[in-house]
């Protein structure tokens, strides 16, 4: 395909997207459409004050001057109050409407800049091996969300699973012409596997099954056909199959599993591990789960001086149970990060902290917590709006708002959580995954893979602390 014919064919997907990305957003325009109509009406009830409010002074100053300089005075007040409500609807719609118009066009009139940086990422795409039948709901939505994710980032996807069921999946879906448009791309290739390990199996079910996806997946990692493997399927069986195919780094006795919260700072999430890998813990392996925490939050999170916390039941020093205060000395005796001390429950999403660790029993109970909050919060606001039109004007005008708050505290726009310990970049989804938490989970992959993780982890060996 010659490059004339192939900058054609990504015009014509930048105005196809183009067009979906409207489609989509079409209650935001439909709020737009509210607040030029509320602008129109707010206009007509301040020209009908002011009418009302001269025919009200003039029959006022027949009765009395005095109480005709009230109703004056009033009226005026209540023209100012009109003209206000006029001018904020107006601005209303023209900040929502004039980001969603010019800025998608402008992108769409600079098609050629962006396809110039298109074809520089593709020469320097990495491949991703993706665990296909892994999930609640494999192959379907992860595929889709591989699919997604081709066309987002400079990534390659070496799909793994059974064939003929992707190939059905994708053709339920709709998917299956577009499935065959990557991979005579070269940037999806379907690899043949066994059936996945189950949610149910034991994770040492790998050592029997050579053959099942997770492990033909880690096998592309270990023979450098691939820099990184995503899965939403059993978790502990792929921590046994990274443990079996790649190994772990060295001086790290046991993996964990990181995952980013949200905090205040909407650009800067927490890393919190563990959060499964390991129910019980020796103050050794918190100390280890510190040092890997603080490289990955220079790396990826690019925090110069990543704050690390250790998850307690109160900020002194005494608090805590043998684990904790046995952890807490290891901490404040190491002088390769910056130990902020005991982090309380209130304080995981305040900021204050970039890693807080903890033993993967009580990061487990933290993270399916949180995942629940997001739609209880968001049931809790729409309940407390008022009923009736007034409900209804609020709820459009709150919408974009609530949407935004829901977003920030879903668990599928982190996507995934990584496996650090292991030598290779793992990144472990959640069981339920659709696209959108697929499509999130490879962006972390690859964000991962780009700011060369692995090679600061492999430089943890030489830490006399991990050697002693």
């Amino acid at each position: 395909m010659g490059k004339e014919t192939s900058q054609k064919i990504n015009k014509s997907r930048a105005i196809r997207r183009l067009v979906i990305w409207y489609k989509r957003n079409s209650a935001v325009t439909s709020i737009v459409d509210t607040a030029a109509s509320s602008a129109a009406t707010a206009s007509n009830v301040a020209g009908n004050m002011v009418s009302g409010a001269g025919s009200v002074v003039t029959t006022a100053s027949n009765v009395a001057g005095n109480v005709a300089g009230n109703v004056v005075s009033s009226a005026e007040s209540v023209v100012n109050t009109a003209s206000s409500v006029v001018s904020n609807a107006s601005s209303i719609a023209k900040n929502t409407l004039q980001p969603l118009v010019f800025d998608p066009l402008k992108r769409l009139q600079n098609n050629d800049n962006i396809l110039d940086r298109v074809e520089e990422s593709q020469s320097k795409r990495i491949w991703i091996a993706v665990d296909g039948m892994g999930g609640d709901f494999a192959p379907g939505p992860i595929l889709e969300g591989c699919l997604e994710a081709i066309s987002r980032f400079p990534i390659n996807i070496k799909f793994v699973g059974k064939i003929e069921k992707v190939k059905d999946a994708a053709e339920k879906t709709g998917l299956a012409e577009l499935l065959e448009n990557e991979i005579d791309n070269n940037r999806l290739e379907l690899i043949d596997s066994g059936d996945p390990i189950g949610m149910n199996e034991e994770a040492t079910a790998v050592r029997k099954r050579k053959n099942a996806s997770i492990n033909v997946a880690m096998d592309l990692v270990r023979n450098n056909k691939a820099e990184a493997v995503y899965s939403a399927g059993n978790s502990g069986a792929m921590m046994a199959s990274a443990i079996f195919r790649i190994g772990r780094l060295k001086g790290i006795d046991r993996p964990a599993i990181g995952a980013l919260f949200p905090t205040r700072d909407q650009t800067r999430p927490v890393l919190v591990l563990d959060v499964g890998a390991n129910t019980d813990c020796k103050p050794s392996y918190l100390h280890q789960f510190a040092l890997l925490g603080n490289i990955y939050a220079k790396d990826v999170l690019q925090v110069q001086k990543p704050r690390i916390g250790l998850l307690n039941i109160g900020e002194e020093e005494c608090k805590g149970n043998d684990l904790s205060l046995k952890t807490f000395e290891l901490l404040s005796s190491e002088k390769s990060f910056d130990f902020g001390g005991n982090c309380e429950g209130r304080d995981v999403l305040s900021g204050s902290f970039d890693v807080v660790v903890c033993d993967g029993f009580t990061g487990n109970i933290l993270l399916k917590f949180l995942e629940s909050v997001g739609g209880v919060l968001l049931d809790i606001l729409r309940s407390e709006l008022p009923r009736g039109r007034r409900g209804k004007v609020g709820s459009a005008f709150l919408k974009s708002n609530l949407l935004r708050i829901k977003k920030r505290l879903d668990h599928a726009e982190h996507g995934g959580a990584l496996l650090l310990g292991v030598n290779g970049i793992c990144v472990i989804g959640h069981g339920s995954s659709k696209s959108l938490s697929v499509v999130s989970a490879l962006r972390l992959a690859h964000s991962a893979v780009n700011h060369g993780v692995m090679d600061n982890l492999n430089q943890l060996q030489k830490l006399q602390v991990l050697n002693s």
